[in-house]
């Protein structure tokens, strides 16, 4: 697992590269505010109910969540499943919205 920014990951939204991104938080979080991508709620993942993903598993994945602890975790499961490019975006939605406000 390597962990990635909030400015790294913004910066390539910005520029308008086709990133894949999951969200691993709870439903009422994703609807509250979230940066896109797939919803794939940790529990999910840790079931190994990965039908969504499976097709990227030698493809670079960045994974986010409230402050980066459960994004974590996806990570290190998803590592045990196969997947080579998995990235943590560290602070996940906490840092993003201090560092990007409105």
């Amino acid at each position: 697992m390597t962990n990635i920014t909030a400015e790294e990951v913004k910066q390539r939204l910005d520029a308008g590269e086709a990133i894949h991104l999951v969200d691993v938080r709870e439903p009422d979080e994703h609807a509250a505010f979230n940066i896109g991508g797939l919803f794939i709620p940790l529990g999910k993942i840790q079931t190994m109910q990965t039908d969504e993903i499976d097709d990227l598993k030698n493809e670079e994945v960045i994974f986010y969540c409230r402050s980066g602890n459960r994004s974590g975790q996806a990570c290190l499961v998803l590592e045990t499943m196969g997947f080579t490019n998995v990235k943590n975006l560290v602070g996940g939605m906490l840092d993003w919205q201090a560092k990007f406000p409105g």
